[in-house]
């Protein structure tokens, strides 16, 4: 197969707003090295960490939530990447690809070229200590034409699902699994999800009702019939007390990617010895933290970022069983990027957002 040598992407050239991304039809092709697969990519879904990288969001300067710091953040953080050691720019985001191989590097085996493969976002195979890169921060993603990934970190999945579809799996439903794996949810657990509406957050819905889990979801109540259709069975505005709603000490999980100022009634609303799991602080990271129920009540609190090496194994097999399904809200084109990130920005909508780029030459 001749491949071209140079692609369209869309290149984050530093910390700022919408102009810093740039797309571009000239970016040099990437080579697969020496155990990696190069990928002709389908579709790539849009993440908060693509927004919260671009803004600057992670770096300590930022004490609001995400679309405050959007508003607010008017120089470059030095420290503005999750790592706190910085961004190497340009930079090809996009941690969700779905898409074909194309092209092996040394030592992979070449009947994986023509096979239809989703990459791990969490790339494990390239963990160092105790710091594992992700897809699209530490190595270029998913939104560009091709992409090099770990051959070990890319997995071929066998479903009727859409490019889009797979491609809404990677980082969200990862990331849920995670979640949801890290508390030990299991059936009859009562399981409550905030910001549920979102990517990760219907992920939650979907994977704790498979475990047999009660799921209660916090979301706009405009929402409320897709979460249901996900698996939900009770929803909660988000804007109304949980404690009044729910009742003190009345769930078993709390799952929460929102963080913000109500983040200490969700200790309230947790049983003794309940267990509350986070990966995400979209309406802000500083909260108060009460650490008398901390530890009256025998909680445990996990963050989770680095994924067990199970996740997504599991994940492709729920996948192949058709066990989860994405939900997807709305495709661009990749050239649309700015349009994609607004439309994910303003929450109006329910499920994933996902770019795909012009259909390449073989």
């Amino acid at each position: 197969m001749n491949l071209p040598s140079r692609m369209a992407a869309v290149q984050l050239t530093g910390h700022g707003s919408y102009d810093k991304l740039v797309y571009s039809e000239s970016v040099p092709v990437p080579v697969a090295g020496p155990g990696e697969v190069l990928i002709r990519v389908r579709a790539a879904g849009v993440n908060n960490t693509d927004i919260n990288t671009r803004i600057g969001w992670y770096s300590s300067s930022a004490t609001g939530g995400t679309a405050e710091a959007g508003a607010e953040m008017t120089g470059a953080p030095e420290d503005g990447d999750w790592t706190g050691g910085g961004l190497a720019f340009p930079r090809i985001q996009g941690a969700d690809v779905c898409g074909e191989v194309v092209a092996v590097g040394d030592g992979v085996a070449k009947d994986r070229i023509g096979e239809r493969v989703i990459v791990q976002s969490c790339l494990r195979s390239l963990s160092v200590g105790d710091f594992t890169p992700w897809l699209g921060s530490e190595r270029d993603g998913a939104f560009a034409q091709f992409v090099a990934a770990p051959s070990a970190d890319t997995y071929r999945v066998d479903s009727d699902l859409t490019d889009a579809e797979l491609a809404a799996v990677p980082c969200a439903f990862g990331t849920a699994e995670n979640l949801v794996s890290r508390a030990g949810v299991k059936a009859g657990d009562r399981v409550l999800v905030t910001g549920a509406s979102g990517n990760v957050g219907i992920a939650a819905v979907q994977l704790a009702r498979r475990r047999g889990a009660e799921v209660v979801a916090v979301a706009a109540e405009a929402k409320w019939d897709a979460l249901a259709s996900a698996g939900a069975g009770r929803c909660v505005d988000r804007g109304a007390s949980l404690s009044a709603a729910l009742g003190s000490g009345s769930v078993d999980v709390v799952v929460d990617v929102v963080g913000g100022p109500r983040w200490a009634e969700l200790l309230d609303i947790l049983k003794v010895r309940g267990r509350c799991c986070v990966s995400g602080a979209i309406a802000g990271p500083i909260v108060q933290f009460d650490l008398r129920r901390l530890y009256l009540k025998d909680l445990t609190v996990h963050g989770c970022t680095s994924q067990h090496p199970q996740v997504f194994r599991d994940l492709v097999t729920y996948l192949e069983r058709g066990e989860i399904r994405p939900v997807i809200s709305r495709v661009f084109p990749l050239r649309e990027i700015a349009a994609a990130q607004q439309e994910f920005l303003s929450k109006n909508h329910v499920g994933k957002i996902v770019l795909v780029p012009p259909t390449s030459p073989d």
